[in-house]
């Protein structure tokens, strides 16, 4: 039997690859899916595609162009993708950007920074791009050879759940198809001048790198995508690696002892996880390989090592991460009885006792204040004792400099009736069988679930 598989018309099989993004998406009726629009091939393609498919999915559809002016054809492009919007009957959204070209990554880098700025402006339920599987490989390339790892690699993916989610319905689907599609089916579109400039990172790879791959393996831009999935692949199993480690390791702060039984490469892993899941860019490997050297070679003693715009401590035999903290920036708030306050990168957690913490008779008529140390300040720590002043407190706990600045105390009245890691002042404390509460700190927030 005849292999018809080559026979199905392009715009049938064009159709087809962007229905099932569509139908793995989940796109549903009524949502809304907003195309970002340059007006080159590619987007004009997708978005005659998805006006073809509103009927059968029932989703709305609008559009969204983002003009740089870095081309002096920037109008043109601007109003010729107005005017085919308007023939769809698709709500069209312009908007207008000033690029500066002081960028520290760049020109493209600055383009593309405020492009998606922009695109997050409008009220959709999925934003839809038009990368295709050559812009799959020359991304996968470009960040390897930028020095990307696993996760980097991965490149892109068709379905992105998020708020907006984002769709690419023809990353399958190789340019050549795209423009045949185009040319068939008479579209115009416009050609970005600065797409053929090799002198951007991006376009050498796309007209020198990549076609000169191809001429000695004509599998190489397929191959580069598939090795992409491969990549993603690899990291949802190293992410699947390091939360099972953070559970072994002890979830909210981890164990130092557990966390240095595992090996380097999976406690970067696992610092790395824990990192991005604050919201944070992964830290670079040799910051993360330091972080582990230092934490090895500490033993017991406090530590406290810059990953960035995080930082991992080591705290009498715990390890956490917590973004940077800014002194300045602890304000005294007032206690009311409250369960919890938040306190620099974590909270004081306020725990009803009794014949424990601090007297409630204490707090009877007086100011109580969770506050930084003041100057002055000083705590008894048992009866009959002298008092102590907050600096020998900290010696004598054997608490690090670092962390003494964010330690929060409760202020009632004039005094201090509890340190944070020194404990309750010995003349507010609970008598037995009185109802008290016991401040804990937790240093740090805690990590989101899953």
């Amino acid at each position: 039997m005849a292999d018809t598989r080559n026979r199905t018309p392009p715009d049938a099989r064009l159709t087809e690859a962007v229905a099932q993004v569509l139908q793995t998406a989940g796109v549903a009726p009524r949502q809304t899916l907003c195309v970002a629009f340059s007006g080159g091939v590619d987007s004009t393609v997708l978005l005659h595609l998805l006006a073809g498919l509103r009927p059968r999915f029932g989703f709305e559809l609008a559009a969204a162009h983002v003009h740089h002016g870095l081309s002096p054809n920037a109008d043109t492009w601007l109003a010729s993708c107005a005017g085919q919007c308007a023939a769809l009957g698709v709500p069209f959204h312009p908007f207008q950007v000033a690029v500066p070209r002081d960028h520290p990554a760049g020109l493209e880098a600055a383009a593309r920074e405020l492009r998606h700025a922009a695109l997050s402006r409008v009220a959709c339920d999925w934003l839809v791009f038009g990368h295709h599987l050559d812009d799959q490989a020359e991304t996968m390339l470009f960040r390897l050879l930028r020095g990307a790892g696993v996760r980097g690699a991965a490149a892109m993916r068709a379905v992105e759940e998020g708020a907006p989610g984002r769709l690419r319905p023809l990353l399958g689907v190789r340019r050549s198809e795209i423009v045949r599609f185009a040319e068939a089916a008479s579209l115009e579109w416009v050609e970005d001048e600065s797409n053929a400039d090799p002198g951007f990172s991006r376009n050498f790879l796309r007209h020198r790198v990549l076609p000169l791959a191809g001429e000695a393996f004509p599998g190489a831009v397929p191959a580069l995508a598939r090795a992409a999935d491969h990549f993603r692949e690899a990291g949802e199993l190293l992410d699947e690696l390091a939360a099972l480690d953070a559970a072994a390791g002890g979830e909210d702060t981890l164990v130092r002892e557990r966390l240095l039984g595992l090996s380097d490469a999976r406690v970067r892993n696992l610092l790395r996880y824990r990192v991005r899941g604050m919201g944070y860019d992964a830290p670079a490997r040799a910051r993360l390989a330091e972080a582990v050297r230092q934490l090895r070679d500490a033993g017991e003693r406090p530590l406290i090592v810059s990953l960035g715009a995080v930082n991992c401590c080591a705290y009498r035999g715990e390890v956490w991460l917590e973004a940077g903290f800014d002194e300045a920036a602890a304000e005294p708030v007032a206690w009311r009885d409250e369960t919890s306050l938040r306190w620099a990168s974590g909270e004081v957690r306020f725990a009803p006792v009794v014949g424990d913490g601090i007297g409630r008779a204490a707090f009877e008529g007086r100011d109580v204040m969770l506050t930084p140390r003041w100057p002055g300040l000083t705590l008894r720590g048992d009866v009959g004792r002298p008092r102590r002043t907050f600096k020998n407190l900290c010696q004598e706990a054997g608490i690090p400099a670092w962390m003494r600045p964010r330690l929060p105390v409760l202020r009632v009245g004039d005094d201090a009736a509890w340190i944070a890691e020194i404990g309750v002042a010995a003349e507010f404390r609970c008598a037995p069988g009185e109802q008290g509460v016991l401040p804990v700190w937790r240093r740090r927030e805690l990590p989101p679930k899953g």
